[in-house]
């Protein structure tokens, strides 16, 4: 079965969607099967990877109102991963599930459907606490938290933890891991993103995952082409630094040899 990973934080503008593209093609690059989701309604994922979301006749809304399986959604893309793309509809969507009984699992039985075809799943979810990032908390098994490193990025952390202890692992989804928060367009060398990873960090218990994401124009310029850092950039600071958070992450699920 695939590893589920989902990145979220209710706050916008933190790097979601460029963590999902770039952590998916640096796992791609490795050798990995990766399938990306793309829950967010603005569909930026999608788009950052070369596909027009305007044009797409089925869309991740499709799979979750049980339209259509998964597999009929699912689209190849350039940069290696594949994708279930995003449109406008997912807003619809959200509001058709409301009523709905199970909508939190529609998601993680949709994926089950597909995992055994890949080694990864990784989830961009929209940035809000509502049913489209429940659904995604809900099929994950780790938890990403990107955080842009300033006093107004952070404010929303809090009530994330909240969802995910009190809905999701409560009820939901007992086996949610946090791997913890990931510093995005960061810059070491002011005091203040010092400061605020610290209070984050000591504040909610959280685990600091490394290397921090760099500040770099090259992660704005990339999307507009329809790719990634890793491939517009190959070797930028910051394609380096999602290769190495790759391969850090793989590490760590990896068992360590038993004792002779």
């Amino acid at each position: 079965m695939a590893h589920i990973l989902a990145v979220a934080n209710q706050k916008g503008g933190v790097a979601k969607t460029t963590t999902v593209a770039s952590l998916g093609t640096a796992l791609a690059e490795r050798g990995r099967r990766v399938l990306l989701v793309d829950l967010d309604p603005q569909a930026c994922l999608t788009y950052s990877l070369g596909l027009d979301p305007e044009s797409l006749e089925m869309s991740a809304a499709d799979v979750l109102l049980e339209r259509l399986p998964a597999s009929m959604v699912v689209r190849p893309t350039t940069e290696g991963p594949d994708l279930l793309p995003a449109t406008i509809d997912l807003t619809g969507c959200e509001a058709r599930l409301l009523p709905v009984s199970g909508r939190e699992y529609r998601l993680r039985a949709a994926l089950e459907e597909i995992a055994a075809g890949y080694d990864d799943v990784l989830v961009d979810c929209p940035p809000t606490l509502g049913v489209l990032t429940v659904n995604g908390l809900t099929a994950a098994d780790d938890l990403i938290i990107p955080l842009q490193c300033e006093t107004l990025a952070h404010r929303g952390v809090g009530q994330l933890l909240d969802t995910v202890t009190d809905d999701v692992q409560r009820v939901t989804n007992p086996g949610l891991t946090v791997l913890g928060v990931l510093p995005t367009m960061y810059d070491g060398r002011t005091n203040h993103a010092r400061e605020v990873l610290a209070d984050i960090s000591g504040r909610y218990g959280l685990s600091v995952l490394e290397p921090a994401i760099p500040r770099s124009v090259r992660f704005a310029e990339a999307p507009a082409a329809g790719r990634t850092v890793l491939t517009a950039a190959r070797r930028s600071r910051g394609a380096e630094a999602y290769r190495e958070l790759a391969a850090a992450l793989l590490a760590a699920r990896t068992p360590a040899p038993a004792a002779r």
